[in-house]
C-alpha cells in the first residue's frame, strides 16, 4: 500500500508540474550534469514553492546552505532583481564545480557566489562580509545533523520580516519517534525544538508543512523573523 501511495504521489506531482511549471532547459541540464550525484534536490513543485516565497517578499539577498549541483540555487537566483545576490555554501569542491557550471549555463553565475567548505566554517566569513545588511531569505538543505546550528546562524543573518526555510524536517514521520537515533532524524528533531524555543521567546513565527510527492513523505519548517 505504501508503494501504491508513493506511485500516486509522483503521478500527481507530475500532473501539477505539467500544468503549473513551464519546461525548463536549464534545470534539465543541471539535473543531467549532476547525474553522478545523489538526486536529492527539491522537486519541481517544491522549487516552485521556494520561488513564490522569494518573490512574495521581494528578496534581494538570499542565503542557501547546501548547494549540491545548483537546482534550487538556479530557481532562487532567478527571483532576484538585477542587483540581487545569492550566497550558497557547499562542502564539496566537486559539487561546487558542477553547480558553478550549471549556474553559468543558466546565465546566473554573476548573481551567485558559491563558497566551498563546511558551512559552519564559512558562515562566520559570510556574516562579516554581509554586515550591516542582512539576508531576506535563507534556505537550509544540507547535512541534517547540523540543522540546529544552521538555524542559529540564520537567526543572526536574516532580517526581521525575512524568511527561513528548512527542508527535510519530517523524515517519513520518524521525527516524532524519540527512540529513532538516526543522526538525520535527531537533527530534524533538534531543529524543531530550536525553532520552538525561538517561537516561545517571541523571536519568530513559525510553522511546519508535511509534503508528499516525487520526493516521498517529508516536509518544511518555515519561520519569519519578528521585529
Amino acid at each position: 500500500m505504501v508503494g501504491m501511495e508513493s506511485d500516486t504521489w509522483s503521478v500527481v506531482d507530475s500532473w501539477f508540474a505539467e500544468r503549473l511549471r513551464s519546461p525548463d532547459d536549464a534545470l534539465s541540464a543541471a539535473v543531467a550534469a549532476g547525474g553522478s550525484l545523489p538526486q536529492i534536490q527539491v522537486s519541481e513543485l517544491q522549487g516552485g514553492f521556494l520561488t513564490v516565497l522569494a518573490r512574495a517578499i521581494g528578496a534581494r539577498r538570499i542565503l542557501e546552505i547546501g548547494t549540491l549541483f545548483g537546482f534550487s540555487t538556479i530557481l532562487l537566483a532567478r527571483t532576484l532583481p538585477v542587483d540581487g545576490r545569492l550566497v550558497t555554501l557547499e562542502a564539496s569542491e566537486e559539487h561546487a564545480d558542477i553547480a558553478r557550471a550549471n549556474l553559468d549555463r543558466a546565465g546566473l553565475g554573476h548573481r551567485v557566489e558559491v563558497r566551498v567548505g563546511k558551512a559552519l566554517d564559512t558562515l562566520p566569513a559570510v556574516a562579516k562580509k554581509m554586515s550591516p545588511d542582512r539576508f531576506d531569505l535563507a534556505f537550509i538543505d544540507a547535512d541534517k545533523q547540523n540543522n540546529p546550528h544552521y538555524w542559529d546562524w540564520a537567526l543572526r543573518l536574516v532580517r526581521p520580516g525575512g524568511i527561513v526555510i528548512v527542508d527535510n524536517v519530517v523524515k517519513q514521520g520518524r521525527v516524532i519517534d524519540e527512540g529513532d537515533n538516526d543522526p538525520d532524524v535527531v537533527g530534524a528533531r533538534a531543529l524543531t525544538e530550536a525553532v520552538g524555543r525561538a517561537v516561545a521567546q517571541g523571536r519568530v513565527e513559525a510553522t511546519a508543512l508535511q509534503t508528499v510527492g516525487s520526493k516521498g513523505w517529508d516536509g518544511f519548517a518555515i519561520a519569519t523573523l519578528l521585529p
